[in-house]
């Protein structure tokens, strides 16, 4: 077994003109921070004191083994769970959400593994789905169709994908499902979208759409957090990974200065870090 006794460096997103938010400090604050977030179900910890953070135009990959945590703590940060204890902030204020719709209206969208997508429906009305356009006169309203196929068709157009709004979502290959996902949280504004597994089960050509689309997000000053079991995704599109193990983040660091072998032994346990 190896030991870790090293103290990770600070680390600082990079800068891709989006507007951060300044303390009474002068310093800047993180768009999304967890601090010492806590959740039980019953006698399970699931998550134990778990700090994290990221920062407008910044990537973070969150690893880690099934049951590691991960999938508890994306659903803390998405409104679906409150913590036992501990805090969510945006924007350095503190946050408490009752159910996921609170967390969106305050700038969290999660772009979950099965997309959450509408087969039988076409790519913008996917989009617009719960949230339609609609015209009309007096208490007379209907869909309008037209709006919000332009909508979304400047959304694609924004994100560089070949999606065609008027397409059904049961045609389309995996990677411009993923496109339409996104698309939808580009309408609401987000600030911190979450990813889950975004490219499992596609194609290698897929794969390279989907990050692709993540460097646009984060070109555009969105923050992401891309939850993945692929290391050359992590390596390949983000700036920082945050390692889970066992309900606990036992790392976090720029990849600049670590290793795929590095963070494979921090997931299994193999490196000890103190």
């Amino acid at each position: 077994m190896l030991a870790f006794t090293r103290t990770f460096p600070d680390v600082t997103a990079r800068s891709y003109g989006s507007v951060a938010t300044i303390d009474a400090g002068g310093c800047a604050v993180s768009v999304l921070e967890l601090r010492q977030v806590v959740k039980h179900f019953g006698a399970i910890h699931a998550l134990s004191g778990v700090d994290l953070s990221i920062n407008a135009g910044e990537v973070l990959g969150l690893m880690g083994d099934n049951g590691a945590g991960k999938s508890t703590l994306v659903k803390v940060m998405a409104g679906n769970f409150p913590p036992t204890s501990g805090e969510v902030l945006i924007d350095g204020k503190a946050q408490h959400f009752a159910k996921p719709v609170e967390a969106r209206e305050r700038g969290i969208e999660v772009v979950y593994q099965d997309l959450a997508l509408c087969n039988n429906l076409s790519a913008a009305a996917n989009v617009f789905l719960g949230r339609e356009i609609k015209k009309g006169i007096g208490p007379f309203r209907w869909l309008d169709h037209g709006a919000m196929a332009r909508r979304a068709g400047a959304l694609f157009s924004e994100l560089k994908s070949e999606t065609r709004p008027l397409d059904l979502v049961k045609q389309m290959s995996g990677g411009q499902r993923q496109a339409v996902a996104i698309a939808r949280t580009r309408l609401s504004k987000a600030k911190v979208v979450l990813m889950d597994e975004p490219t499992a089960a596609i194609s290698v050509r897929q794969v390279a759409e989907v990050l692709d689309l993540i460097r646009r997000l984060r070109g555009s000053g969105m923050a992401v957090i891309l939850i993945s079991h692929r290391m050359p995704d992590v390596f390949d599109v983000c700036d920082r990974v945050a390692v889970m193990r066992r309900g606990r983040k036992v790392a976090d660091k720029r990849l600049t200065t670590t290793s795929p072998e590095e963070i494979t032994g921090l997931i299994t346990g193999a490196i000890h870090v103190a």
